[in-house]
Formats: C-alpha cells, structure tokens, sequence
C-alpha cells in the first residue's frame, strides 16, 4: 500500500509576517526605549542640578552663622544709700534691682529657638544676683528683645572688704555674666546647637545711679 505524503494547505500571503512589519516593530521598540533613556538622562541632570543649588545656598546664603547677644542698657533702680562721712554707702539689709535690656539677633535665614536665659551679677568674683529669662524663639534674621530684672543682695556688696577702697571714688564695679543656649534648625535637616555667652563689666555711678561706663565681650561654643 502506497502512503500518500499529506500535503498541508499554505497560509494566505495576507497572514503570513513580512520583513517589514518586523522592522517596523524594532524601530517602535529602539524608539522607546532611546525616548525612556533621555528622559531618565533628564531627570538625573535636572536632579544633580537641583543638589548642586542646594549645596550652594548651604554653604552661602543658608550658611548657619551664630546668634549675637547684646546689652543694649542697664539701669539700675531701689539703690538706698546711708551717708556714713563723706562716702555714701549701701544701705544694709536692702536691695538693689538693675534692670537689664538684652537682645538675641538672628542672622539666619532659619528661627533659633533658645531655652532659659540666665543672667548672673558679681562683685569681685562673689555673685550677688541672679535671674532667669524664658525661653522664646528668634525670627529668621530677626532681633528678640529682653528686659532682665536681677534683684542684688547689697549685704553681699558691703560686707567684701574691698568696697570702702573701691567706693571711695563714687563708682562702683560689678560684672554680669549673661548665657544664653539654643538650636538653629534650617529647613528641618541641618541642626545646629549654639551657646552664646557674654561678659560685660558695669561701672555704676554711686551717686546718680547710672551706669557711667560699660564694656562687653562675647564668646560662641558650637
């Protein structure tokens, strides 16, 4: 018996693929993918772009520089004086109040927030007042106001056995120590803890009451 080979019908040419339907399928796919390339090559300029801006206004113009503290004025209130001679002396068992008027200036284009101030009087090396201020918060490039009262223990003043030499002259020397600690936060991701401390001496007129002279220095810990 002869097997006859079985002979398969062709396809219609309608249906068969054509070499250019398959470069037309390459050329869709090269161009998609050139197109996806470019756009990632965009945005990575665009991003490194925007990291290198960042970094300069960083290190520029947001450059953290420190908060300065300055004594504006000093007045000094409820002095009581008992004549003994020809050298007006404190008057024992009362107060003296000095009256301090500070300002915190922030010079950065982010808020310092600060915590308790604290302001300390001595005469030679012997404190004889201090107060606290509250906490607050200094603006961007902003200046913040305190008025400090510090109430003195005059008995510490007038029991120091350098007073009757150093009031012999109507003046009178004292030195403040003011402190002042808090933390500038620029745009949430660069913190900086900063302590500004300031000593002043204070040279008050015994008679009149005034702060006849005043010089102050300042010092940063970061």
């Amino acid at each position: 018996m002869v097997e006859r080979e079985q002979v398969r019908p062709l396809a219609p040419a309608s249906e068969r693929p054509s070499s250019d339907d398959d470069e037309t399928t390459l050329s869709k796919r090269r161009f998609h993918k050139r197109r996806c390339i470019k756009y990632c090559a965009f945005v990575s300029i665009l991003l490194l772009i925007l990291a290198i801006i960042i970094i300069i206004l960083i290190f520029t113009v947001f450059k953290i520089k420190d908060p300065i503290i300055r004594m504006n004025g000093v007045t000094v209130d409820k002095l009581d004086l008992v004549n003994t001679g020809t050298i007006p002396m404190p008057k024992p068992g009362s107060n003296m109040t000095i009256k301090a008027d500070v300002s915190v200036k922030n010079p950065n284009y982010a808020s310092f927030r600060y915590s308790n101030t604290t302001t300390t009087i001595s005469y030679r090396d012997t404190v004889v007042g201090e107060a606290r201020g509250p906490p607050g918060k200094s603006k961007a490039r902003r200046t913040m106001r305190m008025n400090i009262t510090i109430d003195i223990i005059t008995d510490k003043i007038v029991s120091h056995p350098s007073l009757l030499s150093d009031i012999s002259t109507g003046l009178l020397t004292i030195n403040s120590f003011t402190s002042v600690g808090g933390k500038v936060n620029l745009l949430r991701m660069i913190k900086k803890h900063v302590v500004v401390k300031m000593n002043c001496s204070i040279t008050v007129n015994i008679t009149s009451q005034r702060i006849q002279d005043q010089k102050c220095k300042k010092k940063v810990k970061l």
